[in-house]
């Protein structure tokens, strides 16, 4: 949707906002605060488009008013290499592998009725670019939020943005999700999915109902963390506010979010850090071997449909419906299966609805682009559960700990529905940096510890 005169002026008004975080704040507040705000008060659903250009709208806004804050404000530089290791393999292949999708699909395909022309190094090239401006909050995340305080700082702004989101929130629970319309004049997508259970799901800015329940979700499990950590927000008890938003948060209507938000506080209260971290590689495990498990028909979809049908016959519908396009988009991506289809409705079938983002990548860069894209998102899970020894305190053991948990319900997510938002790559590089910081200083430390003994050994000798 081409953006009208007050979403234009929204996004021209965001970099400022974001000169004047970094010229006030910390790098880190800015940093957060750049692109948590964009993601939560901007227009949804609008952008501007130029050629061989990414779409400029709310997340590719926030992700360049945040890197010119860092670099000309802040004077903060974005290493792109760290050290050459997996990580920097797997973003690599993000970024360039959709340019060998492109060349490889030089050829028309036929969807239905419609005909697709092929792609080229010229679509390839602007994939490219797309895929750098996706992973570039995770650099930015993984460079500059490495730190304990940073973790602490993440955790406090997601519950302190959940508490000011709350109002708005409250009152389209009660009005309908009317605001951006008032504000903007922009009807969010998906409206009729914004009436359940005899009321509404607030929407607000986000766009979706699904996206504000996911949010409140993550402003739930870091404030548990904060409440086990014994931190309290504004001066106002973490136990408190976890309660207010669980609340909220059943008030969303939104089952997949309720169970995170369960199954993350009962984590965190509970149970020690390092069983919450072996569940969260348990879970990423299940999303790096999805595509796996749906091929070879292990994942018992009926039996999940029956099961749901016992809450909502509605939901049950909508899951099956959900399974069977899967599986026929998943036919079709076995077709290319290696570097996929390419962009451009090319790894669709007519009349198909594609819900979760693995059959989108899977569909569209093959199985190439998938391990790497999952790859990397999930990389920072396992790094965490080995760097978690290295913690020194139980409270950031706790807090690291709920970080881990918050990005592995992403990624996890990403298998029923779609999109990976800027605020959300921020989040995932933030928790690769912080593993790395833990396990880095290590190795130094013994080489440290190692030179003044060969200097003793040496002096002894005569």
């Amino acid at each position: 949707m081409t953006p009208n005169l007050p979403s234009t002026i929204a996004f021209l008004i965001w970099p400022i906002v974001a000169l004047v975080l970094y010229s006030r704040q910390s790098v880190t507040r800015a940093t957060l605060w750049t692109i948590l705000g964009a993601q939560l008060f901007l227009p949804p659903n609008v952008y501007y488009k130029f050629e061989m250009i990414p779409a400029f709208d709310k997340g590719s806004i926030a992700v360049f008013s945040a890197f010119i804050g860092c670099l000309f404000v802040a004077g903060r530089r974005i290493r792109f290499v760290r050290q050459l290791g997996l990580a920097e393999f797997l973003i690599f292949l993000v970024i360039f592998s959709p340019v060998v999708t492109a060349l490889l699909n030089s050829d028309p395909v036929q969807s239905g009725r419609t005909d697709l022309p092929g792609v080229g190094l010229y679509d390839g090239l602007s994939s490219a670019l797309s895929q750098f401006v996706m992973v570039l909050p995770l650099l930015m995340g993984r460079e500059l939020l490495r730190s304990p305080e940073d973790t602490l700082e993440i955790l406090r702004t997601i519950v302190i943005a959940g508490l000011i989101y709350s109002l708005p929130m409250l009152f389209e629970l009660r009005m309908s999700p009317v605001l951006s319309i008032w504000v903007y004049g922009i009807t969010p997508g998906e409206m009729q999915q914004a009436f359940r259970d005899g009321g509404y799901r607030p929407i607000v800015f986000i766009g979706h109902g699904l996206g504000v329940a996911f949010y409140t979700m993550m402003s739930v499990v870091a404030a548990m963390a904060l409440w086990r950590a014994r931190i309290r927000v504004w001066r106002l008890p973490s136990s408190g506010v976890a309660i207010y938003l669980a609340i909220l948060l059943y008030l969303c209507k939104t089952a997949a979010s309720l169970i995170y938000g369960t199954l993350g506080a009962a984590l965190i209260r509970f149970a020690k850090p390092r069983l919450q971290l072996q569940i969260a590689m348990v879970l990423t495990t299940i999303v790096l071997i999805y595509p796996l498990l749906r091929s070879i028909d292990l994942v018992p979809t009926d039996a999940i449909v029956q099961n749901i049908a016992v809450i909502s016959e509605e939901r049950a519908g909508s899951l099956k419906t959900r399974f069977d396009q899967e599986q026929l988009l998943l036919a079709h991506a076995h077709d290319r299966i290696v570097f996929g289809w390419g962009r451009f409705g090319r790894s669709r079938l007519e009349g198909s609805v594609t819900d979760g983002a693995w059959v989108i990548i899977l569909g569209q860069f093959g199985l190439v682009g998938f391990l790497a894209l999952f790859g990397l998102i999930s990389l920072p899970v396992f790094r965490a559960a080995s760097a978690l020894k290295f913690v020194k305190s139980n409270e950031e053991s706790v807090l690291f700990a709920g970080l881990s948990l918050i990005v592995t319900f992403k990624i996890f997510d990403l298998v029923p529905n779609s999109g990976l938002e800027p605020w959300a790559m921020l989040l995932i590089g933030a928790l690769l940096g912080r593993a790395e910081a833990l396990q880095v200083p290590v190795g130094q430390s013994l080489r440290k510890k190692a030179r003044p003994v060969a200097q003793n050994t040496l002096d002894a000798l005569p």
